[in-house]
């Protein structure tokens, strides 16, 4: 058995996966085979989710029936409304408010406790509730936080239109709805990521699906992670209210030791090519409300980044001010990526339960040795 020490696994191969293909040096992602340039601008989130789970792409009364399921499975059950309202209540912080109501979704789930932890159609019936209710949840947890009512979902409304809808209490306009589309095909998947293998460490435990979900929610809280995305925002707020030059800001914080937020990727050694995507967007909302500041405060980043340090944006660096340009809170980004990423969590998990062996690694044990055991008193 090899003895090199990879920290972080970096670089090391621990499955076989059919779901989603990344080339670090090219820049290229790919879900099933399908380039993510042709999925995000092309495909709704809902045929995504069925090309995940079931190997192709939907036919339209496939994927009719898909999104009809979906869209009847999106209420929450009393008890767990009362879960939400309860960590409302509490200023409970929205990641970890997410991670209780899903961990929470398995006591009204009528799969869950009667078939085989493994059982493919239950867990495909499972991981259809699970990533309807999340989205309702959410936008419940945040009303709620802010004083007002829960919106019950629309059963007339596709998955991005129905979450803006429960979220603001309006229908939201074209523009608004294929952007969100877009943004959550885009972080539907992206291979073993840190959340992705803490679903399938868990599941390889022979536990069951909701509690993959909910471990990989945990996960995805990390500002190392999904986190990155709401530090981004935060950092291009504290830069315009800096008045500085953006590039004069960024020069300043580095010079300070300061990491910039949104650059640099453990697997890609290009732009993220999710990022080009959704810079584009950026821009389009920017041009649309008038105000193109953010968008362009971005761009001079990117731009010194690359020509300076030689790093490109990952793609929370541009996620951030396209969910800030649509009016959404900045500490609801990562949850959002959350009811975006359950849909591949869900797809390793049903791959993970196809071939399962328990995943064990091994640690380096650099402690001591043979030392003596000294009685209380001697101590």
């Amino acid at each position: 058995m090899s003895e090199e020490l990879r920290p972080g696994l970096e670089g090391v191969l621990v499955a076989e996966s059919e779901l989603s293909y990344i080339d670090g040096e090219a820049g290229k992602l790919v879900y099933r085979g399908y380039a993510i340039e042709d999925l995000a601008r092309e495909a709704s989130y809902e045929e995504v989710l069925y090309l995940l789970w079931h190997g192709e792409l939907p036919t339209p009364a496939q994927l009719d029936r898909f999104s009809e399921e979906m869209a009847t499975q999106r209420s929450l059950a009393p008890g767990t409304m009362d879960v939400v309202r309860e960590l409302a209540d509490q200023e409970e912080e929205p990641m970890a408010a997410l991670r209780t109501i899903t961990s929470a979704l398995s006591a009204a789930d009528e799969d869950a406790g009667e078939a085989e932890v493994t059982d493919l159609e239950a867990n495909v019936r499972k991981g259809k509730r699970i990533t309807a209710k999340m989205p309702t949840a959410l936008a419940a947890f945040k009303r709620l936080r802010d004083g007002d009512e829960p919106v019950e979902p629309d059963p007339e409304l596709d998955h991005a239109e129905n979450f803006l809808y429960m979220l603001n209490g309006e229908v939201p306009d074209a523009v608004l709805s294929e952007t969100f589309d877009m943004a959550l095909v885009l972080h539907a998947d992206h291979g073993l990521n840190a959340s992705t293998f803490s679903a399938m460490v868990t599941a390889s435990t022979l536990a069951d699906i909701h509690a993959a979900v909910t471990s990989a929610i945990g996960t995805l809280s990390g500002s190392l992670h999904g986190g990155a995305n709401a530090n981004v925002m935060r950092m291009l707020q504290e830069v315009d209210d800096s008045e500085m030059d953006s590039v004069d800001w960024v020069v300043n914080a580095l010079d300070r030791g300061e990491r910039i937020a949104g650059f640099g990727h453990r697997v890609y050694d290009v732009k993220d090519p999710r990022a080009k995507i959704l810079g584009e967007k950026s821009e389009e909302l920017g041009e649309a409300a008038g105000d193109t500041r953010w968008y362009e405060m971005s761009v001079a980043i990117e731009d010194f980044m690359a020509e300076e340090k030689g790093i490109p944006p990952n793609v929370d660096f541009y996620s951030a001010t396209t969910y800030y340009q649509m009016g959404i809170p900045i500490d609801l980004f990562t949850p959002i990526f959350a009811i975006s990423r359950v849909g591949g969590w869900i797809a390793h998990v049903l791959e993970q339960y196809e071939d399962n062996r328990l995943i064990r690694p091994r640690a380096r044990y650099v402690g001591e040795l043979e030392r003596s055991y000294p009685p209380v008193a001697e101590r």
